[in-house]
């Protein structure tokens, strides 16, 4: 049972009217003491809250009763609705438990979304499910884990991709964030629509309208066409905001405004325009410690986490390493045409005590090294650890070319182009080396005037 309390009568019938066209039960109170009452005496399951009963909007008072059912039910759900309150006082709410935030007038699809989400995710859930369990209720064919944490994390995404709810994942570099932010797309009623990924970490802030809303022709001086922004391109499906901790403080202002509101404008047009996807984002870097240290607005935290996961890494999960590595070298049968690669079991034992800093993205790189140098097709502890040596320091930290010495354009032109080299300018093996898509190759090949041999693809 959902209990709505608000002391205005309109704003407590419209939402009891929508929400029993859901097949949901709702219980109403207009004052914050009925409302305590009755959620330490009746059965709810979630609380939609304003933040001013009486004349005073400063919403005081429903901070003290959200601190009071925090104190009553410290597991109920609670999403703050207010049309008075500022943003950092709905940010404050976040501090104190509250679980969401929708401002006044709401938008019932906004408002259902996270009603669902918390409903479901606080529901009482079955014994943790096996891998098999699993791939049968869900589509997690491109990742691999059986480790419990593996586990936990599928299924929590599993039950929160049916909702359009707000993703952010957290994890080292080359943990597999990506991965998991297309499982949870494809896992979602929007699996049909648009996936569109974006590297905030790759655009200037001089660019982020442009690139994520769009511009008219002449809306500034290089804008020659019309150019439809990332945002539009995802209409319906989902926009994956990678490298969320690296926005500047200027862009972070306009994404909030974005999903705040749902809707933008095109760069040289007055025109406004409503969006319509689900939003998932990640990142490598502690954003709370950016809030504390003020290069991260708490607003935006809060608009992007509606749930958290954090992806573990390599190390803390050494059991999956064999299950990669047999996955790495499958592929690889087939790509270098070696269907006698195999891996002995005291090289995988010797994988499982390394470090791998660079997690799965090092181990797959470790691994295709390995395959392309060695001429045997079973290899042995010496293979990897020939190649393992080679791209490490005495510390075990990948080596890197010394600070100043290279742009990180420079790296990326020179690793292209070794790339191309080694494969003999084929196209997908090149890729697959990089760790990018074809067409993610193409581009930077084009970008950077770095010249190939079609033929040959």
């Amino acid at each position: 049972m959902i209990l709505i309390v608000d002391d205005d009568i309109a704003v407590r019938t419209s939402l009891t009217l929508l929400f029993q066209q859901e097949g949901l039960k709702v219980k109403l109170s207009a004052t914050a003491t009925e409302a305590l009452d009755t959620v330490t005496t009746k059965e709810i399951s979630l609380v939609i809250m304003d933040l001013n009963f009486s004349a005073d909007t400063s919403g005081r008072e429903g901070m003290e009763l959200l601190l009071k059912i925090r104190q009553a039910k410290p597991a109920l759900p609670v999403i703050l609705i207010t049309g008075w309150a500022t943003i950092g006082l709905a940010v404050e709410g976040m501090k104190l438990g509250a679980s969401d935030f929708i401002n006044k007038p709401w938008s019932n699809e906004q408002l259902l979304q996270s009603v669902r989400t918390l409903l479901d995710l606080n529901a009482v859930k079955s014994d943790t499910l096996t891998r098999k369990q699993l791939d049968k209720l869900y589509h997690f064919e491109n990742i691999i884990g059986e480790d419990r944490q593996v586990l936990d994390l599928l299924d929590t995404i599993g039950h929160v991709a049916s909702t359009d709810a707000s993703v952010l994942i957290t994890g080292e570099s080359g943990t597999g964030k990506e991965l998991i932010a297309e499982a949870i797309h494809q896992n979602s009623r929007r699996n049909g629509k648009p996936f569109i990924k974006v590297n905030l970490g790759g655009i200037s802030s001089s660019l982020f309208e442009s690139e994520m809303f769009g511009h008219v022709r002449g809306a500034y001086t290089d804008a020659r066409t019309d150019r439809t922004g990332r945002f539009e391109m995802a209409g319906k499906g989902t926009i994956f905001l990678d490298e969320i901790g690296d926005l500047d403080p200027g862009s972070q202002v306009k994404l909030l405004r974005v999903l705040q509101d749902r809707t933008f404008e095109v760069l040289g047009s007055s025109r406004t325009k409503t969006i319509d996807v689900r939003v998932v984002c990640a990142t490598n870097r502690n954003l709370q410690e950016m809030v504390s240290k003020g290069t991260f607005r708490e607003d935006l935290l809060y608009r992007i986490n509606l749930i958290t996961v954090k992806l573990p890494a390599l190390r803390e999960r050494p059991g999956d390493i064999p299950l990669l590595v047999s996955f790495f070298i499958s592929n690889m049968r087939d790509i270098y045409n070696r269907p006698g690669l195999k891996v002995s079991e005291d090289a995988l034992a010797w994988l499982q005590r390394q470090s791998l800093p660079g997690n799965i993205r090092q181990l797959r790189n470790l691994v295709e090294r390995t395959v392309l140098v060695s001429k045997k097709d079973h290899l042995q502890i010496k293979d990897f650890q020939l190649q393992y040596d080679s791209s490490m320091d005495k510390k075990g930290n990948i080596q890197l070319p010394e600070v100043g010495t290279l742009t990180l354009e420079e790296v990326e032109v020179m690793m292209i182009r070794k790339a191309m080299q080694f494969h003999k300018n084929r196209i997908s093996k090149a890729a697959f080396s990089l760790g990018i898509t074809r067409n993610a190759l193409y581009r930077r090949l084009e970008k950077y005037n770095i010249p190939y041999d079609e033929a040959k693809n």
